[in-house]
């Protein structure tokens, strides 16, 4: 990720710039920064989370929607996150929409580049959103899940799944952890 120098930006501010521009980009501390390329395994593995969470909603018929890494997530003031797949509950937002306020699940998909920052900003940005209940990164390399979850108070709790479900309660949704990766030749 390269960060841009430029004046510090609100999120209401990076929202309005970030939409003009052809790259991606997040918003950490006020300043933007440039979201790096993705090798295959990681969009093969966005994709895999995508339809594993699409399919899961759908098997529990719960009012909750997915949406993949197209909108952001707004921290605080100054920081804002795009997770590769996330989930909300509710109403569906509409097609204009650049930002989910209100994530019960959102997905990492790890990448050598990005590894940092997911395992620890990103750990500690999430979980300030309210309506955070489970944050997964997904490793396409190791073929595990990094699942942490909110507890009681404030504890986070966190599971290393390489086989099994990943039950997300709430909303209600379980997802196989081997439907997450390709499978293996």
């Amino acid at each position: 990720m390269t960060a841009l120098r430029k004046e510090r930006m609100t999120a209401k501010e990076f929202l309005l710039w970030a939409e003009r521009q052809p790259e991606r980009w997040e918003l950490l501390d006020g300043v933007p920064v440039a979201m790096s390329p993705e090798r295959a395994i990681h969009g093969l593995t966005t994709h895999r989370v995508a339809n594993a969470l699409d399919w899961a909603i759908a098997k529990a018929q719960v009012g909750c929607h997915f949406l993949p890494d197209s909108v952001v997530v707004r921290i605080d003031e100054t920081t804002t996150f795009q997770p590769d797949a996330l989930v909300y509950c509710g109403e569906r937002v509409s097609g204009d929409t650049l930002e989910v306020n209100t994530p019960v699940i959102v997905v990492e998909v790890l990448s050598p580049s990005t590894a940092t920052k997911d395992l620890r900003d990103k750990l500690v940005g999430y979980f300030r959103v309210a309506s955070l209940q489970h944050y997964l990164i997904v490793d396409p390399d190791r073929r595990v899940v990094i699942h942490h979850k909110r507890g009681a108070g404030d504890l986070i709790e966190t599971r290393i799944a390489s086989e099994g479900a990943l039950n997300l309660v709430p909303p209600g949704l379980a997802i196989e952890v081997q439907e997450l990766f390709e499978k293996e030749t």
